[in-house]
């Protein structure tokens, strides 16, 4: 059986238990991270020597970075739907994905970590500003995107709205926020919102 290491609430864990249940796959989940067992601890590191979270383990492999995970699992399932085989389809999947991760990184420490938890170092007033600023012009990047297609790639539900979706979803729980009118993206929010394995792993009230 997979085995998923990383507590439930983790930011990146929740991006890979939802796409565990939309693929129906049976895991056990391990809580390892902030207040629960140690990434430090020698074992964790033998797997992973960044001491991040999470993890997969199949069998033998040992699979680390979220997004990593995620085209792991699709192509394990041969997923081709949610992650195409055809070069061009799968780069403009793996766009988003990978925008996710370099795009919205210091936005989202400076608006959730600094402004909304108010998290050292990230609570800088300077900080906090630049990240809220920087979410709501991506959030804008995303809802012009929204505005020409339902989803994120090839018209349908793909792993590009995984990432995506969760920092959408982020950006509507933060009561520190002031959000302008963007109706492409509320629409896509209500969307998504509709699968359950959403609900499940990430609307779930939790931030």
């Amino acid at each position: 059986m997979l085995r998923l290491l990383g507590r439930r609430n983790a930011f990146n864990v929740r991006k890979v238990l939802w796409l565990l249940d939309e693929l129906g796959l049976e895991y056990a989940q391990e809580d390892w991270g902030r207040g629960h067992r140690s990434t430090d601890d020698p074992r964790f590191l033998a797997l992973n020597p960044l001491g991040t979270v999470p993890v997969l383990l199949d069998g033998d492999a040992v699979i680390r970075e979220s997004h990593v995970i995620l085209r792991y699992l699709a192509s394990r399932q041969s997923a081709w739907g949610l992650y195409p085989q055809e070069l061009v389809a799968r780069a403009r999947v793996e766009a988003w994905m990978d925008w996710v991760a370099y795009e919205m990184t210091l936005p989202m420490r400076g608006a959730y970590l600094g402004g909304e938890l108010g998290l050292a170092p990230w609570n800088r007033a300077t900080f906090v500003q630049m990240g809220r600023a920087e979410y709501g012009k991506r959030m804008g990047v995303l809802d012009a995107a929204l505005a020409e297609a339902p989803y994120l790639a090839e018209g349908r539900f793909t792993l590009a709205d995984i990432p995506a979706g969760f920092v959408v979803h982020r950006w509507f729980s933060m009561a520190s926020l002031e959000r302008g009118e963007m109706p492409s993206l509320d629409a896509y929010y209500d969307r998504i919102s509709d699968r359950p394995t959403f609900l499940r792993h990430i609307r779930n009230g939790l931030p």
